[in-house]
């Protein structure tokens, strides 16, 4: 019996930071050796907001890059951008025309997005979570690495699958229901201004995140500037104190070291002792992931042929997959 199958992604709306590496990125990392991976750059979703064409590209080859830097392994991964599959657009169309639109309309994000876009809000931002189950229901993925803020998202997808196999399979199983993979710590990394929203691309402040390639200036900066409170002596899991146990967790994350060992170490510390000390384990942690992205952007050739075999891995599944569906609701073949 083979591996298990995982795919995940990230869209290409600029620089990664700290929340995707720490609680997605590092984890496909940790457990790839364990899975058959497929990971994509996600540019269609990208457009479910405003986006700048001009940037969209260069965005993407970005990625693609620090997935490589942050320690895919193309041994146990195959790295490719959504749109270069068109089995991603086609299936998303299929099972739109089988979901039900309330079971959109619930969907969180989709309310906290529309509020903020106004009259910009646009169909693709409504049916965006059926264009992630497609993504996933194309590869028969077993897993699938998520957030906790993604798990109506995945909920969404095995719903989907058992309305379509009950209408169309039959006796059958044309599509596979997904399990989540999520990740006990550093799962949700929050904003270093406001300890209780997640750290996002979207916040308008940078000073909200520290950046994968971030400078080391760039990076003190934002450490110097992050949210803190009054108190002396630094603790895990004080809901009153969310920016404490933020920066905390992030030390722990890069430092590499146990919750109980960070909780001694800084258990009398001040603030201007701890800053300097995350300070330093940030840019030391970080600098072995930017060394190798200036690596593999160097090399634009090498890039393109990692994306352009990826793409024909994913083609082998998908476009079988996706002839199983079309099968199943009672399309012709083509001639």
């Amino acid at each position: 019996m083979g591996k298990q199958r995982v795919l995940s992604g990230v869209q290409p709306t600029g620089n990664l930071h700290l929340g995707n590496y720490l609680g997605a990125i590092r984890n496909w990392v940790e457990i790839q050796d364990q899975y058959e991976n497929f990971f994509c750059v996600v540019d269609l979703h990208a457009i479910t907001v405003p986006h700048n064409p001009a940037t969209l590209a260069a965005d993407t080859y970005t990625i693609a890059a620090l997935y490589l830097a942050c320690g895919i392994d193309l041994k146990y991964s195959h790295i490719f951008v959504q749109s270069h599959v068109s089995a991603h657009s086609e299936l998303c169309w299929l099972l739109n025309c089988v979901t039900p639109l309330n079971w959109l309309q619930n969907m969180i994000q989709f309310k906290e997005k529309a509020v903020k876009q106004g009259e910009n809000v646009s169909a693709g931002l409504l049916t965006y979570p059926v264009l992630m189950a497609a993504d996933i229901l194309l590869y028969q993925a077993d897993k699938v690495p998520v957030g906790e803020d993604q798990k109506q998202h995945l909920e969404l997808a095995r719903d989907i699958v058992n309305r379509f196999n009950h209408q169309f399979a039959k006796d059958a199983s044309v599509l596979k229901l997904p399990d989540p993979l999520i990740r006990k710590e550093g799962a949700r990394v929050m904003s270093l201004t406001d300890g209780t929203r997640k750290m996002s691309k979207s916040d308008p402040s940078e000073l909200s995140r520290i950046n994968v390639l971030d400078s080391p200036d760039q990076i003190t900066k934002k450490i110097k500037k992050c949210k803190t409170d009054l108190v002396r002596g630094l603790t895990f899991d004080d809901a009153d104190r969310p920016e404490c146990d933020n920066l905390l967790t992030l030390y722990m994350l890069l430092s590499g070291k146990g919750k109980e060992a960070v909780a001694a170490e800084c258990a009398d510390m001040g603030w201007g002792q701890f800053k300097p000390l995350l300070t330093e384990t940030a840019i030391n942690a970080l600098k072995p992931i930017q060394d190798k992205y200036q690596e593999v952007m160097a090399d634009k050739g090498y890039l393109e042929s990692v994306l352009r075999d990826g793409r024909k891995k994913a083609e082998a599944i998908t476009n079988q997959t996706l002839a199983d569906v079309k099968a199943a609701l009672g399309y012709t073949i083509p001639l």
